[in-house]
């Protein structure tokens, strides 16, 4: 981002865990409060990223070993005659859904344990900085007020 910018930067999604990565604004003044949210906020980012980008190339690899399987047993290649990707229809792949879910359901259990301790602690860190900034506006108004 560009040195003038005072807001986060959402890039595009990245193609391993399909999440957008996030460029945090650090602020010249940041208080240690805020500087702990901050690493809050990355710290859960990096956890999702490293989590989904491992889910997803699992999910790509065993559904590229179904398909082969499933095409092999009924005698067809990967390619039909036209060069075309072979397909298995939708029942077909229902199966490989429930089965994948299946297997990884403690994984998945896992994860959203983990998504909420990391967003409960952000959402109570987010709580004590705007309680700060609320108290630091107040003082401010009661300073220029009294002036």
């Amino acid at each position: 981002p560009p040195a003038h910018s005072h807001s986060d930067w959402i890039g595009p999604p990245d193609r391993h865990s399909n999440l957008r990565p996030v460029i945090f604004y650090v602020p010249p003044e940041e208080s240690a409060l805020e500087r702990r949210l901050r690493e809050a906020r990355q710290e859960a980012q990096a956890s999702n990223q490293r989590f989904w980008a491992r889910h997803n190339r699992a999910f790509r690899q065993e559904k590229e070993e179904f398909i082969y399987s499933r095409l092999k047993a009924k005698g067809l290649e990967m390619r039909d005659e036209s060069g075309h990707k072979a397909t298995l229809n939708a029942e077909e792949m229902a199966d490989f859904y429930k089965d994948f879910l299946s297997k990884n359901f403690k994984k998945h259990l896992q994860y959203n344990r983990d998504w909420y301790k990391h967003n409960f602690r952000i959402t109570f860190l987010m709580g004590q900085v705007a309680l700060v900034r609320a108290l630091r506006w107040l003082r401010w108004r009661k300073k220029n007020v009294e002036q």
